[in-house]
């Protein structure tokens, strides 16, 4: 489909959110198709490497969202695979 990309980024959660389903929340609302590279999850951290795929636009307010829940986003370098 024209105009979708893939854009990887690194999560760390809070601990209040660990045991939420903000990922799959987070596909759903924006259209986003969420890909999980790699992901380490203690009882008070958690750590994810995610590929998202969408639109541009989808998957920026779909990392605004998971900003605003309290997630630490980075971009991963060379991210962007289009």
């Amino acid at each position: 489909m024209a105009g979708l990309m893939k854009k990887r980024v690194r999560l760390t959660f809070p601990q209040n959110l660990i045991k939420e389903p903000v990922i799959f929340i987070m596909a759903q609302q924006f259209n986003v198709v969420p890909n999980i590279r790699r992901a380490r999850v203690t009882e008070t951290a958690g750590e994810m490497l995610l590929e998202l795929e969408g639109t541009q636009e989808d998957i920026e307010k779909g990392v605004q969202w998971l900003r605003d829940k309290g997630i630490d986003i980075e971009l991963v370098e060379d991210s962007i695979i289009e």
